[in-house]
């Protein structure tokens, strides 16, 4: 059996934990061919960026990907050498030794093809490999990386080009849940949920997997199990379609307190305009999650003015400086009064495919919300998700009443 395993920083965070883990993978490995995917230690990542924003300003992103890509490399070494320690063989690859070939977008590289066949040479060696997740390399060699969470992306890209028997993802969690336990420790870990959903909560910050691995997995129907690498409790599967696929109305509930709101004021309520704000920031590669549009304000007759409008959106606090600057430019261009802008946002999301066949779940969350006096300033809705944006202080609060008023704990 071919068994795919990602263990996450935090499960090698330290010597004695990586010490550890070979000991788990080596056991494994008696009777199972193995491929084990890894992040960088702890917060390496973190401390590397940190590190080049104390030497520039605007690193080329090209420099980046060179930087951040050695946090697996170390972790992959590492590991190795404690397999190797207990009398097993294993050999690390780097994301270019691995075959794995991605397009030129440095720091959010996506995968454009895998060549596997030194990866199977060595696993019918009987070696262990272990591979640096995060990374590729383009068609001239040139290292690039996955994005936040790419190691997980690494993971199921090998599973399925090596067909593998299993793809599993070790993390310090017990696998996915009502809501996050660290906010909520009554939240209740869920033995199976399907792809969609995993999808939505993926999308909506839930950090327990990256949302293109999940993409990954559904379009090549790859169940994916996640577990906790400190606790053998069982964790949880997503796969295709689950058991109890229609017995619950809400399957998880996201906070998200990474967003921060952006607002055009007086903007002219004409054809056409909205497209040209968004065409103009798309341009920039900066992605806009909620839109709302108020009622356009209808002046007196005697005052000869247009109707106008208020917009509003919603984007990651990392694009919010740039996003400004492109903004007070379009505003200008289209005789908006001015832009403002508010970073005490925190956006909670309810998850379910039950939605679509009980009514009356919007009501009950806006219910749980009221209950609480916590204002709702924007909705947004699909056919399995409600996501409200209310005041940061508020956030955590209103997972809390949602949360108990749909009874996830039980």
């Amino acid at each position: 059996m071919l068994i795919i395993q990602k263990y996450g920083g935090s499960s090698l965070k330290t010597s004695q934990r990586i010490k550890a883990i070979a000991k788990r993978i080596v056991n494994l490995g008696k009777k199972n061919s193995l491929v084990i995917v890894v992040s960088a230690l702890g917060d390496t990542t973190d401390e590397l960026l940190n590190l080049a924003s104390q030497v520039s300003s605007k690193p080329p992103q090209r420099e980046l990907d060179m930087l951040i890509s050695t946090g697996e490399q170390i972790s992959s070494s590492l590991l190795t050498m404690a397999i190797c320690s207990l009398k097993r063989k294993a050999i690390s690859f780097t994301g270019l030794q691995s075959g794995i070939i991605t397009d030129t977008s440095h720091t959010e590289a996506r995968i454009l093809n895998i060549n596997p066949e030194r990866i199977k040479k060595f696993l019918k060696d009987s070696s262990i490999v272990v591979v640096a997740g995060f990374q590729g390399a383009t068609t001239e060699s040139e290292i690039t990386t996955l994005g936040r969470g790419g190691s997980d992306l690494t993971a199921v890209a090998l599973a399925v080009v090596l067909k593998a028997d299993k793809c599993e993802i070790y993390t310090d969690v017990e696998g996915v849940f009502t809501a996050d336990p660290k906010i909520l420790p009554t939240a209740k870990r869920l033995k199976e949920i399907n792809y969609e959903e995993m999808l939505e909560l993926s999308s909506l910050g839930s950090e327990v997997l990256q949302l293109r691995s999940v993409e990954m997995a559904k379009k090549n129907n790859i169940p994916i199990y996640v577990g906790s690498s400190f606790n053998p409790k069982k964790g949880t599967l997503i796969l295709g379609r689950t058991k109890e696929m229609e017995e619950h109305l809400i399957t998880g509930i996201t906070i998200d307190e990474g967003e921060a709101k952006v607002t055009i004021l007086d903007v002219p309520d004409k054809p056409g305009i909205a497209a040209r704000i968004f065409e103009h920031i798309g341009k920039k590669d900066i992605n806009v999650d909620m839109i709302i549009q108020n009622i356009s304000h209808q002046p007196s007759a005697i005052s000869h003015q247009k109707p106008q409008t208020d917009l509003s959106f919603t984007i990651q606090k990392g694009d919010l400086e740039q996003t400004l600057e492109e903004i007070k430019k379009v505003a200008d261009k289209i005789g908006a009064r001015g832009v403002d802008c508010d970073e005490n946002i925190a956006k909670v999301s309810v998850v379910g495919v039950g939605m679509r066949s009980h009514p009356g779940v919007a009501a009950k969350v806006f219910s749980a919300l009221a209950e609480q006096k916590i204002n709702i300033e924007m909705i947004s809705t699909s056919e399995i998700k409600i996501s409200c944006v209310v005041n940061k202080k508020d956030g955590r609060k209103a997972v809390r009443a949602i949360h108990k008023k749909f009874k996830l704990g039980k």
